[in-house]
């Protein structure tokens, strides 16, 4: 099972921007990505080897992130706001800072659905069928999300189509 954890543990980057991408909250995105991790670990056993693994994961995560906000009430607020620590440790000049901020407030400015399709296609790299398959919708609706996404993107960050 070593090889289970260690394939987990490569995962973990890639599962934390997914996180970001559900949660809109870094802090809420750590959550998320802990209860993923903790029913990932929990449930290891029905993971079939040979299989990707990040598809298993994304598909963990989303239903914890939907049992999450059906049961969830908002806890009181932090002293900090988590937005404070963001740049903390990120190498890159302060242009490339505003250009990342620009681009995560039109990511999240998305409506739920189409950040989700985004998240996986565009910026975890799935393709259209495993990405849908993570979601459980069809490839023409993700097509569509994807489509509307992207146009919405663009628009905000004031690109040319």
């Amino acid at each position: 099972m070593a090889a289970f954890e260690d394939e987990l543990l490569t995962l973990l980057p890639r599962l934390r921007r997914f996180a970001r991408a559900l949660a809109r909250d870094a802090a809420d995105a750590d959550d998320l990505c802990q209860v993923a991790l903790e029913k990932a670990l929990r449930s290891r056993a029905s993971w079939q080897p040979g299989t990707r693994m990040d598809s298993w994961m994304y598909r963990i995560m989303r239903n914890s992130w939907i049992d999450t906000a059906r049961s969830r009430s908002r806890a009181a607020q932090t002293f900090v706001d988590a937005e404070a620590g963001l740049g903390v440790g990120a190498e890159g000049g302060a242009e490339a800072r505003l250009i990342l901020g620009d681009i995560d407030a039109a990511m999240q400015a998305l409506p739920d659905e189409q950040r989700e399709a985004v998240a996986l296609v565009l910026v975890e790299g799935l393709a259209y069928k495993e990405a849908a398959d993570v979601l459980e919708i069809p490839i023409g609706t993700l097509t569509s999300r994807l489509v509307r996404g992207r146009q919405a993107l663009m628009t905000r960050l004031g690109e040319a189509a």
